[in-house]
């Protein structure tokens, strides 16, 4: 099975490091032209300079923050005034950690914009052109906490459970015109978000940070973290033809790591 992608525009968030990246690159290898979106202008250059081009495909970037929900939607509505997507990966950076007693109305009210309100204006944009040509992939880079809250990850529990609703309904009214819409359930992956929070963990357990991420390994089944491009595989096969079938759906991807169903 041989994934082609030549022809398709591709929308990547938070694509400079981490899962963004690893799925930037394997959606360049196999051929789509990639928009790389995340807020640092050095590394967006850096990085389409250097995706894959084998295809002749032309990448570009979009600096955007999206901690800054009005700048956001600001430079996505300009963007697509002149651009089409084909592929959209909804991908920002998490909140901050924390749990249900530590969050007031404004931790949630960001967290809201950022989880929730970011991926719906970036879908609504994307979706117009995707509903006019009958094509259309959506990818939700989402948690395993949507089915098994994490305790100091309240925010993050609760927004990607808002957003896994919608996005279910939004796969069951555009299935008929071609456009699928799935959500990765991200487990422990090797990347800056986990040493930042197993950081936190070390901190307030007075441990190593190297004893606090061992500790969390040792929950995975796999006994060890997932690699980044493993994730880029998963989402790019649901980027393709081969995945037309498959829409409203919630794929765990942590090493078996998912207690329950």
């Amino acid at each position: 099975m041989k994934i082609e992608l030549t022809g398709k525009n591709a929308l990547v968030g938070g694509s400079t490091q981490g899962i963004g990246l690893a799925i930037a690159q394997q959606l360049a290898s196999c051929g789509a032209a990639v928009t790389l979106m995340a807020r640092n202008e050095e590394k967006l250059r850096y990085t389409a300079e250097n995706l894959n081009r084998s295809k002749g495909q032309q990448h570009q970037y979009l600096v955007v923050d999206f901690s800054d929900y009005e700048m956001m939607k600001s430079a996505t509505t300009a963007f697509f005034k002149n651009n089409t997507i084909d592929i959209l990966v909804n991908n920002t950076n998490g909140p901050k950690g924390g749990n249900v007693l530590e969050k007031n109305e404004t931790d949630y009210q960001e967290a809201f914009q950022l989880l929730f309100q970011t991926h719906i204006h970036i879908t609504k944009l994307a979706m117009e052109h995707m509903t006019q040509h009958e094509w259309g992939r959506i990818i939700n880079v989402a948690s395993l906490t949507v089915k098994e809250p994490a305790p100091n990850l309240v925010l993050s529990n609760t927004m990607r459970t808002a957003l896994m609703s919608w996005s279910k309904s939004l796969a069951q009214r555009v299935a008929s015109d071609g456009i699928t819409v799935n959500s990765i359930l991200t487990g422990l992956f090797d990347t800056e978000r986990i040493r930042q929070l197993t950081g936190a963990e070390a901190e307030e357990q007075k441990i190593s940070p190297a004893e606090a991420l061992a500790s969390r390994v040792r929950q995975i089944p796999a006994k060890r973290l997932g690699k980044p491009e493993e994730y880029g595989y998963l989402a790019t096969f649901l980027a393709s033809d081969f995945a037309a079938y498959i829409t409203g759906s919630e794929i765990p991807l942590d090493g078996g790591m998912m207690k329950g169903y």
